[in-house]
């Protein structure tokens, strides 16, 4: 009776099969395995903490931007000009008509002084601005009033103002009461009642260095004519240069080359390179830390290698084939990344989540980079598991179980 001497066939393993094996070697190896699988937690966890803290903090920062106006063009007419120019009176209600406007206002220089009392200098104006103003001005420049309150369509005809915050402190006036009579300033030859005080307006010094009177009060008292001088426009943001380009022929379409129009805020180009910066902070960030914890997975991977050179002898010599051998290997490191991966991702959220809410910031954890930094780990599991599962395979039976 005759042998058979053809060797046996190797099982094939289902990816299920292939799945538990890595595991086992997970299972049978805790301590290490959780110290690796920690070495990639904390570099994934550092990709989330180092895209979320700061995208919550521009967050907060672009809120604060666009509090202040980003979004806000000034047009007025070219300065130092002799005779002086001169905005046309319906100007407010074409700039109105601008698709992308969301809201125009506008004040006029009433060339006359403001004095504490009548008895000071009335030469001396404290280098302060005595404009008109219309009732819409405070949303169009995102003002608002720290002390008593705006014009009313009442009181912009009688002789009322509201002072800039720098104005009210060269005036000497620090508190309008909410009842009785308020303070009073002289401007030209009328003693006009303080009706309240405006908060500083950051993007707009021009505004706190101002007393502002009604429009039809000025007309009536202090011989103004009805040209504004600055108009205040806001647009959408994504806009501002379009509107920027068209203001000039919609408000003087006889003569454009006289009207000038600020370009968008320092705020918002600030702003812009603010989000460009920060892109590239992230990317090099997160680099670094996939690469620390790359190293981290490969290095215990070819440690698993060596000591495992027994199991390794022994599976060869019982017919695993060299792909089960690289497979198995390859499965435990992803397996090991992908479960630091995880661990890393819900840390990383919970420390950018606890740090914006303590701070007060929105908490904006970025889903890109969540996303990226789960791909990411099972892609550093690939490559950190190529090298010791192809030297595993490698291996021969006699070779590994010599070291026994």
């Amino acid at each position: 009776m005759s042998k058979d001497t053809t060797p046996p066939k190797a099982v094939r393993l289902t990816p299920l099969d292939l799945l538990e094996l890595g595991l086992l070697g997970l299972r049978t190896r805790t301590v290490r395995a959780a110290l690796s699988a920690l070495g990639i937690s904390i570099g994934i966890a550092t990709m989330i903490v180092v895209t979320g803290i700061p995208a919550s903090s521009q967050a907060a920062l672009m809120r604060e931007l666009s509090a202040l106006g980003t979004n806000t063009l000034q047009a007025m007419g070219t300065p130092n000009q002799d005779p002086p120019v001169l905005l046309p009176k319906e100007s407010v209600g074409m700039v109105a008509r601008i698709g992308p406007v969301t809201r125009v206002s506008a004040v006029a220089n009433t060339h006359t002084l403001v004095r504490r009392s009548d008895r000071t200098d009335p030469q001396d104006g404290s280098g302060l601005s005595v404009l008109a103003a219309r009732l819409d001005l405070l949303p169009a420049i995102n003002a608002r009033v720290h002390i008593g309150h705006w014009l009313t369509p009442a009181t912009e005809r009688f002789p009322t103002v509201v002072l800039g915050s720098m104005a009210a402190a060269r005036l000497g006036v620090g508190d309008v009461p909410e009842t009785g009579p308020g303070p009073q300033v002289m401007i030209g030859r009328t003693w006009f009642t303080v009706v309240g005080i405006l908060a500083t307006t950051p993007l707009l010094p021009d505004i706190d260095r101002s007393v502002l009177v009604g429009w039809p009060a000025a007309g009536q008292y202090l011989n103004f004519d009805g040209h504004p001088t600055v108009l205040y426009i806001q647009s959408r943001e994504e806009s501002v240069e379009a509107v920027r380009a068209v203001l000039p022929q919609t408000i003087d379409p006889a003569q454009p080359g006289q009207v000038q129009v600020s370009r968008p805020s320092d705020a918002l180009a600030a702003k812009r390179a603010t989000e460009n910066t920060f892109s590239a902070l992230f990317l090099g960030l997160a680099a670094m830390s996939l690469l620390v914890g790359g190293i981290g997975v490969a290095n215990t991977m070819v440690i698993s290698v060596l000591e495992r050179r027994p199991e390794i002898g022994l599976r060869r010599a019982l017919g695993a084939t060299r792909g089960q051998i690289r497979g198995q290997f390859l499965t435990e490191s992803v397996a090991l990344a992908t479960l630091g991966g995880v661990a890393g991702t819900a840390l990383g959220v919970l420390v950018a989540t606890g740090y914006a809410a303590h701070h007060g910031w929105p908490v904006v954890i970025p889903l890109a980079s969540t996303l990226a930094g789960l791909a990411g780990a099972v892609l550093v599991g690939i490559l950190a598991g190529v090298y010791p599962s192809i030297r595993a395979a490698r291996m021969t039976p006699t070779g590994a179980l010599a070291t026994v």
